[in-house]
């Protein structure tokens, strides 16, 4: 895989927890006698495109929803994320996702990197409700542990994240209760490293994604784009 060219996820190579997760159990369904086509024939299976940076671009504030109901979610979450002490940093849109593209940054204490994340076209197909994430890299890897990556949605990312990530999956929880466990399951690993305002938010994120391209990349899981 060539830095900063586009990819596609080798639908063959992912587990079946891992199909559902990122498909949905009724498109993971309809793509099982395919998927069990071209494993029998050791040949890779083409799915969804996944971009090997992350690129962040700012947006100007707005009232954000793009329906009535989601503009009150997103209000309730981000007045609980600054009651809780959540320094708010903008709002920015990452174009290269797969999904919840919108997301208001803010700092919690001086080491977690928090999004808001949401979707403007809330009725495109699997749209998924906001959510609450968190990541803090650790100041070291004794633990072999590089990060801890706290969510909000309902199942374990997929692909699964690198083996370097404490992955914690907390459906249902409000941003204070989220930031709570974040920080402590940081703490069982040892201390977080500072970030350094908007830069660092972006780094944290960023160096993320790259570690998880990295581990796909491992995992045979990544097809180059023709």
């Amino acid at each position: 895989m060539l830095p900063g060219v586009p990819t596609r996820l080798d639908l063959a190579a992912l587990t079946a927890d891992e199909l559902q997760a990122l498909l949905g159990e009724g498109a993971a369904q309809g793509w099982l006698p395919e998927v069990s086509r071209a494993r029998l024939e050791g040949r890779p299976l083409a799915g969804p495109v996944l971009h090997p940076t992350l690129t962040f671009e700012a947006l100007e504030e707005r009232p954000w929803g793009a329906t009535p109901e989601q503009a009150r979610t997103l209000a309730a979450l981000d007045g609980e994320l600054r009651a809780a002490g959540a320094e708010p940093l903008g709002v920015f849109y990452v174009p290269l996702l797969s999904e919840l593209r919108h997301q208001r940054a803010s700092l919690f204490a001086p080491e977690v990197a928090a999004a808001l994340r949401w979707s403007e076209t809330p009725d495109s197909p699997r749209a998924a409700r906001p959510l609450v994430q968190a990541v803090t890299w650790l100041r070291d890897r004794a633990s072999g542990v590089a990060c801890v990556f706290s969510t909000t949605a309902d199942a374990r990312p997929a692909p699964a994240l690198s083996e370097e990530v404490d992955v914690r999956v907390l459906p249902g929880a409000g941003p204070a209760e989220l930031l709570a466990a974040h920080r402590a399951a940081t703490a069982r690993h040892g201390r977080g490293g500072r970030v350094a305002g908007l830069e660092g938010w972006v780094r944290a994120w960023q160096e993320l994604h790259a570690l998880n391209v990295a581990a796909w990349t491992r995992r045979g899981l990544l097809l180059d784009e023709d």
